[in-house]
């Protein structure tokens, strides 16, 4: 039976991984070695930002295993949204970094680059094509919120890949695109079926989070025309159990999962321990889509941010909690109003931990019963930092001085972990798009840029 073997070193490159993993799975024979390299999980700031969210020397450890590795076994390395968030400044960061290690290593090869950030011109003019559509509860896409994203990119598909591989390239590094795509790519390109390939991905995409127990490893999968074999390199296993759970994940549904091109249908699965460390995973199926869609993210400039952080453990003030909250924001209104900054300039946030700091007013249990001591993250953001900072300043001295009914302690009754205790947190940013967008075909919005290294 014709088999496909790849290994993904970690769920995002510059989390980490065990150097002796990717050696076994060297050892073990391998096809080619890839990482999804990021993820929208961390939130907006990156994207628009154009910043990693992981270290630069985390990033630069794991890429250069990676890149040793390939170039010894003679295998493909693919990497999808490079750099964290896949825009032009994460792919361009990631590019310099191979550069820079290939020139230390000694290392040769052709790489290619799949450019994912969107021309604003070409999305709006799809806007008015009316080629866009919304997901979820995501209002239509207009060309004032095209206008206003500071970062837009489109979740590439595998065929890009494809093309680059086709081409000659051995280190292929693509902005933001699809989870799983860069794995399906290789599978399909060796002429086995698509579902194998997208399940693959589904596996691969986050590292060994499909093995127990959790933790950093590599995850080495092999693909056959009947199925998919998951085993984690580490000290750990892929059981049915795990495995399963794995393909539940970032879905609305747990049995369809969209893709650009069409739906990996998990309904039929079935999953079978085939070694001590070890699952197979058969029946999944491909349904290609009638209209291939990409995703788009964008990412629009709110405001600036400034925070404080403190805690009480005053009975008397927790036993009123919400009406000490509400002398606090009317505190930081009437004094921001003399400084000349209006309510609808800022928007103040506190944050409780110990009481519905998690779920906020989504919280179904309800009440302080108990409580000995709360935290509070106090959270301002307005249109420039020197507002920011002004508000934060004021919501951290009515947060500490704030009289109410039957307060005994007559200073700050708060206690704070850090001097200074305003911090600044930079630029915030929104995610303004979650929509589909009908492409001329799967390659016209990534272009493909090559260069020997």
């Amino acid at each position: 039976m014709r088999e496909f073997r790849m290994v993904s070193v970690a769920g995002i490159l510059g989390y980490g991984y065990p150097e002796a993993s990717l050696d076994a799975a060297l050892e073990r024979g391998i096809d080619m070695i890839g990482c999804d390299g990021g993820s929208s999980d961390p939130g907006p700031y990156y994207l628009g930002a154009g910043k990693p969210f992981v270290s630069l020397r985390a990033l630069r450890r794991d890429l250069r295993l990676m890149l040793r590795a390939a170039i010894a076994a003679k295998v493909p390395m693919v990497l999808g949204t490079a750099g964290g968030a896949g825009g032009e400044p994460h792919l361009q960061l990631v590019a310099g970094m191979v550069r820079d290690i290939a020139r230390e290593e000694g290392l040769h090869f052709t790489m290619a680059l799949i450019h994912s950030e969107q021309d604003k011109a070409l999305i709006a003019r799809r806007v008015r094509e009316g080629r866009t559509r919304p997901l979820g509860r995501a209002p239509a896409l207009d060309e004032a919120t095209v206008d206003r994203a500071e970062r837009i990119v489109g979740l590439c598909g595998p065929e890009p890949y494809m093309r680059a591989l086709d081409a000659g390239a051995q280190i292929v590094l693509g902005g933001r695109s699809s989870d799983p795509a860069p794995f399906a790519a290789t599978v399909m390109r060796a002429q086995l079926p698509p579902a194998q390939g997208w399940y693959a991905g589904k596996m691969l995409e986050c590292g060994a989070a499909p093995a127990a127990p959790k933790g950093p490893d590599c995850l080495y999968v092999t693909v056959r025309e009947d199925g998919v074999i998951c085993e984690p390199m580490g000290d750990r296993a892929c059981t049915p159990l795990s495995v399963a759970n794995h393909s539940l994940h970032e879905n609305s549904s747990p049995i369809r999962h969209v893709e650009p091109g069409g739906v990996l249908d998990t309904s039929d699965c079935r999953f079978e321990q085939v070694s001590p460390k070890a699952t197979l995973v058969t029946g999944m199926r491909w349904e290609p889509a009638g209209t291939y869609t990409v995703k788009l993210e964008a990412a629009e400039r709110v405001g600036h941010r400034a925070i404080t952080i403190c805690g009480t453990r005053d009975p008397l003030l927790i036993r009123q909690l919400d009406e000490v909250l509400g002398i606090v924001r009317a505190l930081v209104r009437s004094k921001a109003a003399d400084l000349g900054i209006g309510a609808e300039e800022y928007r103040l946030t506190i944050h409780t931990y110990g009481r519905d700091g998690v779920m906020g007013a989504r919280e179904p249990v309800q009440g302080t019963n108990g409580a000995h001591e709360l935290g509070f993250l106090v959270d301002v953001v307005a249109k420039d930092p020197d507002t920011a900072a002004a508000v934060i300043a004021l919501a951290r001295t009515s947060m500490l001085h704030a009289d109410f009914p039957g307060r005994l302690c007559r200073e700050g009754n708060m206690a704070f972990p850090f001097s200074p205790s305003d911090l600044t947190a930079g630029e915030v940013f929104r995610f303004s798009m979650n929509h589909v967008v009908v492409p001329d075909d799967p390659y016209d919005m990534f272009p493909i840029e090559y260069e020997r290294v």
